[in-house]
């Protein structure tokens, strides 16, 4: 069977790979250390699953109405972001979707030609680049400085904007780092975009999971120019422990959530009902419960890095938010006889019985990603056999 170019040239979610290989070899007796969840290892909170039910058992099992969201939903959306984020819509500038990756998905294939470019910092996201090349477009990866944790300085993205550039996408906590641009480092870009003819697409899934005392700043809070140019697309999977619900949303422009919300009509049809109605109780109920995985995350991270900067040859940068450190482990390489950092965790796995995400999926081969999103009787274990492995 001829399948399209465009299915046969996308890589597949190393991520998604790795746990369904982790899996298989734990089904068969082995003591696997997973260090590759990309979710909170938290339940859900109870007032988020009764609001579902409750929603199931009120009958809301219908398509949503409209298609773009519940009222409620957008409603809280608008809520919360004034809230927490000292940013001001109206539910007309609103869109709820099956889960982040599709209110990115969405947003690209509304706004990217076949030939333009999009702007991704290194490390980014493993899905960033393949949704702008399944739009055609060309993903532009700039690479920070080692020093700076890979956080952009002005001077690489004012240089890697060219006439083609139709979007930048920021994503702050970053995955797969863990680290956070500072409120003064978001406003220093924004004097770069600010002045541009682009769209930028600010990735804020990990926000509510920033543990710097001086916290996260959207980029579209800096001014009016850039709430202008600015898409702010947050989730209810990292926050509130509901990868499973498939519950996101989006903020921006009339005219680029209308023409998301067209696009979803003919995809999804919008999120579930029931999920939405919980999406709304999380959003403006008690928020205690994250601030508990908030500083549980906190202690784990500290206790990861600690543990990984003190094995020989590995340079960490510092998590500040996410759950996620993201160690340079490439000095091993060639004692290791390895190429690169997918043959190094293919090793890992079968040799120490560790799952980490190779770096090159987020555009880094001399980095794995190892999740905190465990216990920290994991955490000991998995960082005392990487040590015993690079030994």
């Amino acid at each position: 069977m001829k399948l399209s170019e465009r299915v046969t040239s996308l890589t597949e979610s190393a991520t998604l790979a790795l746990s369904v290989r982790a899996g298989r070899m734990r089904a068969e007796g082995v003591d696997i250390v997973s260090f590759g969840a990309g979710e909170p290892d938290f339940d859900t909170p109870e007032p988020i699953k009764r609001a579902a039910v409750e929603a199931l058992r009120a009958g809301h099992t219908g398509y949503p109405k409209p298609t773009s969201g519940i009222p409620a939903a957008k409603q809280a959306v608008c809520t919360k972001l004034a809230r927490d984020n000292n940013l001001t819509y109206v539910p007309e500038q609103v869109i709820v979707t099956a889960g982040g990756k599709m209110a990115i998905y969405l947003a690209i294939q509304a706004l990217v030609e076949p030939g333009d470019e999009v702007i991704l910092a290194a490390p980014y996201w493993v899905s960033f680049p393949e949704i702008v090349k399944l739009a055609g477009g060309k993903p532009v990866v700039v690479r920070g400085d080692e020093p700076r944790d890979y956080r952009l300085a002005p001077d690489q993205l004012a240089a890697a904007i060219t006439p083609r550039t139709r979007a930048v996408i920021l994503n702050s906590p970053s995955n797969p780092s863990g680290v956070t641009y500072s409120p003064k480092e978001v406003r220093a870009l924004a004097e770069v975009l600010v002045e541009r003819d682009l769209v930028v697409l600010s990735d804020e899934t990990y926000e509510q999971l920033c543990f710097t005392q001086e916290g996260t700043l959207s980029y579209g809070a800096v001014s009016e120019r850039a709430y202008a140019q600015a898409l702010t697309i947050n989730t209810a999977s990292k926050s509130y422990a509901m990868t499973g619900w498939r519950i996101a949303y989006a903020a921006g422009p009339v005219e680029l959530i209308a023409a998301m919300a067209k696009l979803q009509t003919q995809t999804t049809s919008g999120a579930a009902t029931f999920t939405q109605h919980a999406l709304v109780e999380a959003l403006t109920g008690d928020q205690t419960q994250v601030g508990v995985m908030r500083a549980e995350f906190r202690r784990r991270g500290e206790l990861m890095h600690a543990k990984l900067c003190a094995i020989s040859g590995v340079r960490c940068p510092t998590p500040t938010g996410a759950f996620y450190c993201f160690p340079n482990v490439s000095a091993a390489y060639a004692r290791l006889g390895v190429d690169g950092s997918k043959a190094f965790c293919e090793r890992l796995l079968e040799e120490a019985h560790v799952a980490a995400v190779p770096g090159i999926a987020f555009g880094l081969d001399e980095h794995i990603r190892v999740s905190f999103a465990t216990s920290p009787e994991q955490i000991e274990k998995g960082i005392e056999r990487i040590a015993r492995f690079l030994g």
